[in-house]
Formats: C-alpha cells, structure tokens, sequence
C-alpha cells in the first residue's frame, strides 16, 4: 500500500485509520423526553428607541475650549506665572468651562495683583502683628499654610492699618505660595497646583468675632477664590473650642460649595489625622512632628509668625466706620430697651453703636419673662451698666448666652435732664448652627423671637416699635 518513495517516513494517523472500518455506535441516538418549550410570552418590543447621545463625547471638547481660552488670552499669557494647560485649565473648570468668565476672571486677577505690587510692601504692623506662614509638605509636595488664630488682637489691627493692608498682605501670601507650588512642580516632576491649609483656633474667643474683622476676613476670602481658583486642596481646623461653629457660621457664606466640601474638622484625634496626610519630618514638633527650627524651637517661629496684643502705639485711628442698621432715640431722664429670647445656650449677643452729641449709658440684663416691664434693679444684671463716650468712640461688644432667657440691651439716658441721644446700632443674636442668611431680621430661626422696643422714661410708660 505504501510506494517505495515513502518508506522512509512514518506514517501519518488518518493512513494509519484507513486500515480499519469506521466504528458502529453501541447505542442508537437518545430521544428527547419532553418536547421543546414554548415561551409563554412573545420577545418584548422596545417602547422607546435607543437613545442618541444630547452632546459630543467630552474629550474633544475641553481641548477645543482650551485653545480658544488660549487664543484669547495671548495679550496677557506671558504675565502670567505660568502658561501651560494644567494652569489654564484651573481657570476654565472654575467656571464651568465658560471662555468668558473663565477670561474675565483670570484679568481681574491680574489687574489685582499687579495692583498690590505697583503699591510696595505691607505695614509694618502687618507683618509683626498678623499670624500665619508657611511651613512644610505634605505627602502629595503640596506646600503647608499655617494660620494662628488665638492671638491675633483683630481690634488692634484694625485700628493700626486699613483694610486694604490686609488684603494687600494676603495677596502677598498668595503669591508666595503659587511661585512654591511652582518650585514643587519643578523639583517632583509634577504639577503642583494647590495646596494644604492648617487652621489653629486654639483660643478662639469674642474678639475674633468683631464685626468689621468678620467682614474683612469675608472679602479676603472671596479674594481668595476669585483669584485663585483651585488653589486649595484641603483645610484642616484643629483644636476648634466650643465657640467655633458660630464663627464658621459667620464667614461660612463668603465660601463657594466646593470650597466648603474641602474643610475637615478635626477632633481630639487631629495629631494621628494629620500625620495622615504629612509626614512626620515636615510637621512642627509643637503640633506632633519632627520638625524644628535650626535652634530647636519646636514651634517653629522662624516660619510660623505667632502674632500677639498690638501696642496702642501703632493706633491710626480711634474707631473703624461701621455702616448701622437701626436708630432709636432716648430722651432725656429715659430708658430704651432691646429685648431677645433665647431659647437655649451657647448663643451670641453682639451689638455695636454709636450716639450722637453726647455719653450714653449702656447695660445688659436678663429676665425670666418677655415683655415684662421691668426696671434695672428687678432684673438681673449681665453686663453692668456704665456710661460710655460712644459718640467720640463707637461701642461694640459680645457675650456668650449661657443660659436661655430674655437678654435686655438697656441704653440708659436717666442722668440726662436736657438732651435726648439718638443712638444708631446693630444688634444681632448668633445662633452654633445658624447661617449668615438666617441671622438677617426678616427670618428668624426659631429659637430666636425678637421682640418689641420697649421704651421706659421715669414713670415706666411703655412706646411700641418694631425691630
């Protein structure tokens, strides 16, 4: 069977099959026991057809903006501290990817800070008397800002410099922190865009809680997110004493959703948190770490300023203007009285005002009943009463409510046989939970009822206003 030409090569296994017969089944073919299934309901139709897609897909289009951003902005991109896309693009997601906003953003900001240069350095009392700097890298390189609250003296500051000092000194912080985000990128071969904020509040008190300060601190905030977008990548507030949610609260709505999502409050447990996010070398031995100043000062000081009480020499100014927003009149031998119930503790009385032409007494009560009238003596005496020259030197004041109860704000003009006071103020109740919005008089929380000005001369004969 095999030719002689292929005795020398084995054979293959289908020659080697076709000696033998195809196999015969053992078994016949298996019969199904049941027939096949019927669907019991036919396939279903779609009741809608495919969706189309409403856009694009998305890449195409952030590089189509991009360029367009660019070509817009050609006149002032070398001004800018750097002109690559990742620095661009901050700006765009800041505005949700509008070139017109994004651009009109980005020439303010350069009109800002072009602003600050033109103008030199800071006041002196700025620089030794405001706390914070920058010190160490988190995990990421991300440069570290620390702010010290507890010492800061914001009356004394404010009576030394303006406010455009402030904002001009944290432009200044801004600016240095950018050219270090840059640094950063540099060294680690990264983009570096935002960075890690420490907020110390140890010490917290009343005075951090002084209008004009709150206000300003307001406007650097929204400086802040104006001018640089994306420049922060988290915030954590440590040692935070009971008084902080009504100060959070207070500046809380300067602040953008996105920027309130990156503040993390931290507990007892802040030192382990932070080591989290900042190795051990880069964090002050004061706060947990290792790192010290060449001579050993665990706090740092040689890059941390810790601030204190401004001396009275640096003083510009007596007082700081403030816009009121009520007028009441006390003539004269009489009493005028402000009544707020609160409801439960931890609330915050602050007032401020100022009396034209002459002194005029101010005191704050408690009682247990609203609308009662009550002289001074029959009630209990919170703050006592005293004549203040609040027509030279605008008063203001706070206390913590420590108990619920009626509060009674009492301007006292008794000692007055010929002249009446006009008195200008504003007074507000300041509630841990409570927003900016909620605070305004039109809509009290419910734990706050304002209640009539009661005005008592010397034989208790009561006039009715509203606040």
């Amino acid at each position: 069977l095999l030719s002689t030409t292929n005795l020398s090569c084995p054979p293959s296994l289908t020659h080697f099959l076709a000696f033998f017969p195809p196999l015969t089944p053992l078994f016949p073919p298996l019969t199904p026991l049941f027939p096949p299934l019927t669907p019991l309901f036919p396939p279903l139709t779609p009741l809608f057809p495919p969706l189309t897609p409403l856009f694009p897909p998305l890449f195409p289009l952030p590089c189509f903006i991009l360029g367009q951003f660019r070509e817009r902005i050609q006149d002032v991109l070398t001004l800018l501290p750097a002109q690559h896309d990742h620095f661009l693009l901050r700006w765009l997601r800041a505005r949700n990817f509008n070139v017109n906003k994004s651009e009109a953003m980005l020439r303010k900001c350069l009109a800002v800070v072009q602003m600050v240069s033109y103008h030199g350095v800071c006041s002196q009392v700025i620089e030794k008397y405001l706390s914070g700097g920058m010190c160490g890298y988190d995990r990421e390189g991300s440069p570290i800002w620390w702010d010290v609250i507890g010492p800061m003296d914001p009356k004394g500051l404010f009576l030394s410099a303006s406010k455009q000092d402030f904002i001009k000194s944290k432009i200044r912080d801004c600016e240095l922190l950018q050219r270090e985000c840059d640094l950063q990128s540099e060294r680690l071969g990264t983009h570096v865009e935002a960075i890690t904020m420490i907020y110390d509040v140890e010490g917290l008190g009343l005075k951090h809680l002084w209008k004009p300060a709150i206000d300003t601190y307001g406007e650097i905030l929204t400086m802040f997110e104006d001018n640089y977008p994306e420049g922060l990548k988290r915030l954590f507030v440590i040692k935070a004493p009971k008084l902080f949610p009504v100060a959070y609260n207070l500046v809380k709505h300067f602040l953008s959703e996105i920027t309130r999502n990156k503040i993390i409050i931290l507990g007892a447990n802040w030192q382990e948190v932070l080591m989290n996010y900042i190795d051990a070398e880069q964090l002050p031995a004061a706060y947990g770490g290792k790192l010290t100043d060449p001579d050993g000062d665990p706090r740092c000081r040689t890059k941390i300023h810790y601030a204190g009480t401004v001396p009275t020499s640096y003083y510009v100014r007596e007082s700081v203007k403030v816009d009121y927003e009520q007028c009441l009149t006390v003539s004269r031998g009489s009493t005028q009285q402000l009544e707020y119930e609160v409801l439960f503790p931890g609330c915050v009385l602050r007032w401020q005002f100022f009396s034209d032409g002459a002194d005029v007494g101010f005191g704050v009560f408690m009682k247990g009943k609203l609308g009662e009238r009550q002289n001074a003596g029959q009630m209990q005496e919170v703050l006592p009463s005293q004549r203040y020259n609040a027509h030279l030197v605008p008063e203001d004041g706070s206390l913590t409510c420590s108990e619920p109860g009626v509060y009674v704000l009492r301007f006292d003009n008794t000692y007055s046989i010929f002249q009446s006071k006009r008195i200008s103020f504003t007074v507000e109740v300041l509630l841990p939970g409570q927003s900016e919005s909620q605070k305004k008089r039109s809509s009290y929380p419910k734990a706050l009822n304002p209640t009539s000005l009661v005005s008592t001369d010397v034989l208790q004969q009561t006039m009715g206003h509203s606040i």
